[in-house]
């Protein structure tokens, strides 16, 4: 299952089923990626190219940007 989310012209696309909770995400943004909350990424919560910097860590690609 995946989800998106917009920031600006790229688009945040989390996939449940590649995440291994590294939490790296979390570690590298964590007012914008909120596990506890509903929705837990919150884009708005951000700079475009810092969200974009941080997804790039993600180890699983469970995280990923289009746009």
């Amino acid at each position: 299952m995946s989800k998106e989310y917009q920031k600006e012209d790229a688009t945040i696309i989390w996939d449940s089923s590649k995440c291994i909770h590294a939490a790296e995400c979390v570690k590298g943004l964590p007012q914008v990626f909120q596990p506890k909350e509903r929705p837990w990424i919150n884009p708005e919560n951000g700079e475009k190219d810092e969200i974009i910097a941080t997804v790039r860590k993600c180890p699983s690609g469970a995280l990923s940007i289009k746009g």
